[in-house]
């Protein structure tokens, strides 16, 4: 099948047929980070309260759920801060819980970004924690996980790493369970620069650690979005003990998940088929008897997701912030969703050329599902953009 591309015609490869079903990861505690479908006839023209598509959003956590992988709902790759408004979230949080009773224990498949977004004039410390109580209280109400995300208001306000270890510790004594730290850097959101209180990053992980090893008994893991892998691996190294590391290196996932890393990560929204089943074979490959028998199935984890660093560092190229375009548009040439519409306008953030290389991209990684549904999609996207 070809189809022409800007830059010149391109031949799909040969379809990938990858497995489905199958339960979580046993080597690995996994979430994709997931996105939210925009209602395509609904107003989300930038700075419109956000019109969701409710019965696609669930469907696709069900899509993430049938490969094993946990979701990590309510967070940046949903749109927060940029279009997810808190009446949304609030009633994304309540669903997504709802979605998830039907097929478990919400706490073991879902968690959910708890932050101060709904108080975006917070202009002290206690107003602050406030506005993390309520969010933490609407999560732990539904009965989903915890993450503790990192806050505009509060890296505006704050004086120093004192004034982080001062809310974050009154929030620790909210929680009914362990909760996951989210430290997000300023690639993925500019307003977070010098986040724990420090612009330098060896200074800012010291300020996290200590905190971290204060209240290692309530820190179910830490989310570390800093695309640094030697820095990554250095602060797993540093974690107390039985707190996991989670990455959000979406360039460096494959070999940071292998060496010890586990993974709520935005592309895994994109590449879920692919991350289930190298998740299949990293589980084999630790069980393993022999080492030529594991060193057969390391190979096997690293073929399967080798492909995918491309596409993953084309979807979050500089600014790192608009990836979730690159998201969505998969989603829809997928078939997860009726349109390529986005919460915010936020469609439009990406160029045609971008979106033409992840086309082919995915296409390479075997991750155009239904390859006869994507093209007649890019063939129409390419049309109705004059070309």
């Amino acid at each position: 099948m070809r189809i022409d591309l800007p830059g010149g015609p391109y031949t799909l490869r040969e379809p990938v047929a990858w497995p489905s079903g199958g339960g979580p990861a046993t080597s690995r505690v996994v979430y994709a980070a997931a996105h939210v479908v925009a209602d395509p006839l609904g107003d989300n023209t930038p700075g419109s309260p956000a019109a969701v598509d409710w019965d696609a959003t669930l469907r696709f956590r069900r899509h993430l759920w049938s490969y094993g992988l946990r979701v990590a709902d309510a967070m940046d790759t949903a749109q927060r801060n940029m279009g997810l408004d808190w009446a949304a979230t609030r009633e994304l949080i309540r669903r997504g819980a709802a979605e998830a009773a039907t097929l478990g224990d919400p706490a073991e498949l879902l968690a959910c970004g708890a932050g101060t977004d709904h108080a975006p004039d917070a202009a002290d410390l206690d107003a602050i924690t406030a506005a993390y109580a309520e969010q933490v209280e609407t999560v732990q109400e539904t009965g989903a996980g915890v993450i503790i995300m990192a806050s505009r208001q509060l890296a505006r306000v704050a004086g120093g790493p004192e004034d982080y270890h001062r809310v974050y510790g009154k929030l620790f004594g909210l929680a009914d369970r362990p909760v996951i730290l989210h430290w997000l850097g300023e690639m993925f959101d500019p307003h977070l620069a010098g986040y724990w209180g420090a612009a330098d990053v060896a200074t800012a992980t010291e300020s996290f650690l200590e905190l971290v090893h204060a209240h290692a008994p309530l820190v179910d893991g830490v989310k570390v979005s800093l695309l640094d892998e030697e820095h990554e691996v250095r602060l797993r190294a540093a974690l107390p003990a039985g707190v996991r590391l989670y990455t959000g290196d979406d360039f460096n996932y494959p070999s940071l998940i292998r060496t010890g890393s586990h993974a709520l990560l935005g592309i895994f929204d994109a590449i879920a088929p692919a991350a289930a089943a190298a998740l299949r074979a990293l589980d084999a490959a630790e069980a393993a008897a022999g080492e030529r028998e594991r060193d057969r199935l390391l190979a096997s984890y690293e073929e399967i997701l080798a492909p995918t660093v491309p596409l993953s560092r084309k979807i979050f190229e500089a600014p790192t912030f608009h990836y979730k375009t690159g998201i969505v548009f998969l989603a829809w040439l997928n078939g997860h969703q009726d349109a390529f519409a986005m919460v915010n306008g936020a469609q439009s953030a990406r160029s045609l050329t971008h979106l033409a290389e992840v086309f082919r991209l995915a296409d390479q990684a075997g991750l155009l599902t239904d390859q006869e549904l994507a093209v007649r999609r890019m063939r129409a996207l390419l049309e109705v953009n004059g070309q």
